[in-house]
């Protein structure tokens, strides 16, 4: 069903409120997505700052490791928050519009985390390259100062980034129609409702999709490269598998980020289309953040231990 934009065009004919498209037509269908999708956001917030919470209050957390998978935890809840609750809106009731600020807020924010997370991602590769590559100096070359500003410094791109394709594609006019065919301000559909060609600014964004997605992905796969090739020339069988159960978790949060990131944002205009969009940006934006603090919890010993613990209120010294 089109909208009507006319009331929400000023004498320009500048569109100044967008509207989200719906779901389905069926209320029953809008209800049961509308559902699923709480109890996966709940759970993500749940899951996550838990795991932030347990790393911050038990001191045998605090190393590296951790302190990156706190932060990871933090940019999760941010990225799910500033896009699931105006989808839950979207879902059960007519009010589906967004005026052009709120949409470039959003917009901002999804980058923000979004890009904070590709970078951070790539520091923790890079710390376990450290702890299994370099052990005698891991101490030294991954102090907590070397841990904060790598974190600093994720945050800091993302929000640079984040301003700058907020302020790019917000200074474009948008003439109607005023329906984003997703459901949230994502790039792309925002893209599509510009007035005039928009090819110079699609291949902007694609570049800077480029650089923010496959550099950090590249360091990753650098890292753990160069992990495989030490850890193949172990001689325990017990080190070798130590070393990889430690890599594991990350190596699977990677490739469910990264996989669907990259299959959104990097494939060919052409072979798009919104319900397969939809469904992917469903699938990373909410599924993987659920996913997260449970691989991280259900993989890693210390930090199931340290959750249960957190759960049961329990002095940490009374657990040891």
């Amino acid at each position: 069903m089109s909208l009507n934009c006319s009331l929400w065009q000023d004498n320009s004919m500048a569109v100044k409120r967008f509207a989200f498209a719906k779901f389905s037509e069926v209320t029953e269908q809008c209800f049961l997505l509308f559902t699923l999708i709480l109890l996966m956001f709940l759970t993500s917030l749940m899951g996550n700052a838990l795991i932030a919470l347990t790393i911050w209050t038990n001191p045998v957390l605090h190393t590296p490791m951790y302190f990156f998978l706190a932060n990871l935890s933090l940019l999760e809840i941010g990225y799910t928050c500033s896009i699931i609750p105006k989808m839950l809106q979207s879902l059960v009731s007519e009010a589906r519009g967004i005026s052009r600020e709120g949409c470039a807020t959003q917009m901002f924010f999804f980058s923000f985390f979004g890009i904070s997370e590709c970078c951070l991602l790539a520091a923790m590769a890079f710390d376990r390259y450290m702890a299994i590559c370099s052990p005698l100096h891991y101490a030294t070359r991954m102090s907590r100062g070397v841990c904060v500003h790598l974190s600093m410094v994720s945050w800091g791109v993302g929000c640079m980034v984040g301003l700058g394709q907020t302020n790019y594609i917000f200074s474009l006019d948008f003439c109607g129609p005023c329906e984003i065919d997703h459901f949230f301000c994502d790039l792309p559909p925002i893209l599509a409702l510009a007035c005039g060609d928009t090819s110079h600014n699609e291949a902007a964004v694609f570049v800077v999709a480029i650089l923010c997605i496959s550099s950090p992905f590249l360091l990753i796969i650098a890292s753990y490269g160069r992990i495989l090739a030490v850890v193949l020339l172990m001689p325990s069988p017990e080190g070798r598998h130590k070393a990889l159960s430690t890599c594991s978790s990350h190596l699977l949060v990677v490739t469910l980020f990264y996989g669907s990131a990259s299959v959104t944002y990097l494939r060919p205009k052409a072979s798009h289309s919104p319900g397969t969009d939809k469904l992917l940006a469903l699938f990373y934006t909410v599924v993987t953040s659920m996913l997260n603090p449970i691989i991280y919890s259900l993989r890693n010993k210390e930090v199931k231990a340290a959750v249960w613990r957190t759960l049961h209120f329990l002095p940490f010294k009374e657990c040891l």
